[in-house]
């Protein structure tokens, strides 16, 4: 069974059509993924900023404060 060229030009052009768009495909999800590594990383480095603040925050009310009574004294 022979095919003509018009079929053949068909499926060659189908075949190619389908690897172009699976092409734009997977580099949209490429761009996708680095875009949210980075903003990812940027909101990582906010959250330490904050706990690095609340860490100096914590420690100055507990200076302020002084040590914490205790109920029962030492002789």
């Amino acid at each position: 069974m022979y095919m003509s060229a018009d079929v053949i030009a068909t499926i060659i052009t189908a075949a190619a059509l389908l690897v172009t768009l699976r092409g734009g495909y997977l580099a949209g999800l490429a761009w996708l993924s680095r875009r949210m590594d980075a903003r990812f990383d940027k909101v990582d480095e906010r959250i330490h900023g904050l706990e690095v603040e609340l860490n100096e925050v914590k420690i100055v009310v507990a200076r302020l404060e002084g040590p914490t009574p205790r109920l029962i004294y030492p002789r």
